[in-house]
């Protein structure tokens, strides 16, 4: 994920500040400001008193007013609202979407954790006010800045790395990286500012926490007794990825902010499965977020070529269509790929097909969308035009 899509962040006429409400309708509106109160009232560490903010108050009262005017019965208050979103799918909400979102059929908010899904936070993007929003990205906007002044595009890469590689810390790991030889007095202010206490709400009954153990964010405690990652891609994972127990030192135990698990950390861990696939399977070095997050991967191919790799893993094609904008041409490229999660058109068939209705005409055979291992497929064809690399061919083939 580059940061010039990253949630909260307008760019250009498509983005978030470009009057939202006459660019899609107002019911496809409402449900954005829907997802933006779920998310805000997640996020909140203490129970609101004596009123709910402006922000989630004033979309209650946006709903109440929409159902009123349908016929329809509204919730009955803030909480019957919520619930609503832990057990109606969008199909079942009074509202007018396109069919790609009803197509969505989950519900907004996890029944068993409350935690909001990512689909609700990938409607919260876009939403008309993102200054709640803009707390995420200005921390990777303010990296990105840093690292440009002091000409250390290596700090950022090895930053953004942390993001992905390192979603959870101690209190002493946090206080240590600031003697990191490759960004810690760089960035720590900024690293600090990411990484936030973990709440009880993670802590088990047996006074543990339980990390994942394929993206290594915490899990959450469900009624039952047992533990959930928060993150699609490992929920849907087949395979099974122990679990590794974790207390707090005296320092206390710190995670990054669930926007940044949630968008930085998961395409993160995408992007650099594909990364270690290039190197195992075709000897290929791709490098990391080149020239400042210019795009994901820089990959070097047969005949001094490149292709341009953009990782996004979105629930919704349209929402990923419609906020995408071209690829920075410096490091200069050959092609340019928008890879996704195979897992995501395995989900929703139709996956490919509601992303291109909706990409803006000035992309248009600009950016091919496959998935991963059709990517990995089609660099093992090209990696095989290298003297001595039929092996290599023939290994992606057999994985891709």
């Amino acid at each position: 994920m580059t940061v010039r899509d990253t949630p909260g962040v307008p760019f250009g006429p498509r983005g978030p500040g470009a009057a939202p409400e006459a660019a899609e309708g107002a019911d496809e509106f409402l449900l954005r400001q829907i997802a933006g109160a779920l998310a805000f009232l997640s996020r909140l560490c203490t129970v609101p008193h004596p009123v709910y903010p402006a922000k989630v108050q004033n979309a209650y009262n946006r709903l109440v007013l929409h159902c009123l005017r349908r016929g329809e019965e509204p919730p009955g208050s803030i909480p019957e609202m919520v619930r609503w979103a832990c057990e109606r799918p969008l199909p079942e909400w009074p509202l007018d979407l396109p069919d790609e979102a009803k197509s969505l059929t989950g519900p907004l908010v996890d029944p068993e954790s409350r935690l909001p899904h990512q689909s609700c936070l990938e409607w919260e993007v876009n939403a008309a006010d993102p200054a709640a929003e803009l707390f995420e990205n200005q921390r990777i906007l303010e990296a990105l800045a840093v690292c440009r002044a002091a000409r250390n595009p290596q700090a950022y890469t090895a930053f953004r790395s942390l993001l992905t590689n390192r979603p959870v810390l101690t209190g002493v790991d946090l206080a240590l990286l600031g003697g990191n030889a490759e960004f810690g007095m760089l960035l720590h202010h900024i690293i600090k500012q990411c990484y936030e206490p973990v709440p009880a709400s993670y802590l088990g009954d047996d006074g543990t926490y339980r990390q994942c153990g394929r993206c290594r964010c915490l899990m959450v405690p469900l009624p039952d007794g047992s533990h959930r990652c928060e993150l699609d891609r490992c929920r849907r994972d087949v395979t099974s990825h122990a679990a590794t127990l974790l207390r707090a030192d005296q320092s206390g135990l710190h995670q990054l902010s669930r926007p940044l698990r949630m968008f930085v950390t998961s395409p993160g861990i995408a992007e650099t499965d594909i990364e270690a696939a290039l190197r195992t399977r075709f000897g290929i070095v791709a490098e990391m977020w080149p020239n400042y997050d210019a795009y994901d991967l820089r990959v070097p191919l047969p005949g001094l070529r490149h292709w341009a790799v953009d990782v996004k893993d979105r629930v919704n094609p349209v929402q990923l269509a419609r906020t995408l904008t071209p690829f920075r041409t410096d490091p200069p490229y050959d092609r340019a790929f928008l890879v996704v999660p195979h897992y995501r058109f395995r989900e929703n068939e139709a996956y490919g097909r509601q992303f291109h209705r909706h990409l803006p005409d000035d992309l248009t055979g600009r950016v091919t969308l496959v998935d991963d291992r059709t990517f990995l497929r089609l660099v093992g064809e090209e990696a095989a035009t290298l003297p001595g690399t039929g092996r290599s061919r023939k290994e992606g083939e057999r994985h891709a």
